[in-house]
């Protein structure tokens, strides 16, 4: 079982926790003066790389709270975790 680490209630087991798509996506200042295209965009189009990415989660069966997390797509292992709101940490790519 994957072990995710909470920065607000420590490492718990993957079930108690859900994924929350890609971190740090801005929203758009004024959505409303977004043409079509560009609004699609910002709610669909997200970065799919091999290797390190930053995702966002959730603690569902736990504190609730929303986090980023750095994990490697290439063997599902977690760098790092942080709070929303904080830079993403610096890690060592593999």
């Amino acid at each position: 079982m994957l072990i995710i680490d909470c920065p607000y209630c420590g490492a718990r087991p993957e079930l108690e926790f859900s994924y929350g798509g890609q971190a740090h996506i801005a929203r758009p200042q004024h959505p409303a003066d977004l043409c079509d295209e560009d609004w699609n965009g910002y709610l669909y189009v997200r970065d799919n790389p091999k290797g390190v990415h930053a995702e966002r989660w959730r603690h569902i069966h736990g504190c609730a709270r929303f986090f980023n997390a750095l994990r490697d797509t290439r063997t599902d292992h977690f760098l790092a975790t942080y709070k929303v709101g904080e830079p993403a940490p610096k890690v060592s790519r593999p």
